[in-house]
C-alpha cells in the first residue's frame, strides 16, 4: 500500500490543535508523520456527523472550547463546508480559527481548483474515498436501509451515471471493494489514484503557522 504524502524535514513551532472530521483521520495521521509535524495534535469528531450536517457545527464549536479550556492556543479545523452551508465558515471566523479550503473532502482530495473544472460533470458522480470504500456498509448501505430493501438503490441513485473512486492510497483491496460499491449500485466506474490532494499544503501550512 503506497500513500502519496509528501515529506519534509520536520516543520518545529507552537502546538497546533487540529479538530478533524474522523473520516480524514487516517489521512490526517499519514501527513503529519510523513512531515515530521511532532507538534500536532489531533482531536476527531465522529465520521457519522456527515449524515446529519446540522450537527457539525455544535461539535466542532464544543471541541474548539474543549482545546481552549486544554490551554491550546492554535487551533486548525480539518473539515470543509461539509453541508453546513456556510455555517462552519461563520463559526470559524467568529473564533479566529482557519479550516481546510473547499466544500467537502472530495473537492480537497481531487485538489479544489481541478474539481471546479470538473464541475459540468459532478451532478450524475457518486464519490468514493478510501473512508467510504471501507465504510460503505456503515455510512451509507446500512443507514439508508440498503442492505434490508435493496430496491431502494433505483430510488436513491437513480439519477447518478457513474462511481469515481477518489483514492488516497493505492490499494488493490479498496479498489476491489469500490468496483463492488459501482455494481451494487448498477453505476460505470472510475478510479483516480489522486493521494492527499489539498490537505497535505494546508495541513503543513497551518503547522507552520500560515
Amino acid at each position: 500500500m503506497d500513500a502519496l504524502v509528501t515529506g519534509a524535514t520536520n516543520i518545529g513551532g507552537e502546538p497546533l490543535t487540529v479538530i478533524a472530521c474522523g473520516a480524514i483521520a487516517r489521512e490526517i495521521g499519514a501527513v503529519v508523520a510523513a512531515n515530521r509535524l511532532d507538534h500536532v495534535t489531533l482531536t476527531c469528531l465522529p465520521a457519522i456527523l456527515h449524515n446529519a450536517p446540522q450537527k457539525i457545527v455544535p461539535a466542532v464549536e464544543a471541541a474548539i472550547a474543549a482545546a481552549r479550556g486544554r490551554g491550546c492556543q492554535r487551533i486548525f479545523v480539518a473539515y470543509a463546508d461539509c453541508g453546513t452551508g456556510g455555517a462552519l465558515d461563520a463559526l470559524c471566523q467568529r473564533e479566529k480559527v482557519a479550516r481546510i479550503p473547499g466544500p467537502h473532502c472530495y473537492a480537497f482530495f481531487r485538489g479544489n481548483r481541478q474539481f471546479a473544472e470538473e464541475a459540468d460533470a459532478h451532478l450524475t458522480t457518486f464519490w468514493l474515498t478510501d473512508f467510504l470504500a471501507r465504510q460503505f456498509d456503515a455510512f451509507v448501505a446500512r443507514p439508508f436501509k440498503l442492505d434490508r430493501h435493496p430496491e431502494m438503490v433505483g430510488m436513491l441513485f437513480g439519477n447518478y451515471e457513474r462511481v469515481v473512486y477518489l483514492a488516497q492510497t493505492d490499494d488493490a483491496v479498496l479498489d476491489r471493494r469500490a468496483r463492488a460499491i459501482a455494481a451494487r449500485l448498477g453505476l460505470a466506474y472510475e478510479r483516480r489514484l489522486v493521494g492527499y490532494g489539498d490537505l497535505t499544503p494546508a495541513l503543513v501550512d497551518a503547522a507552520a503557522g500560515g
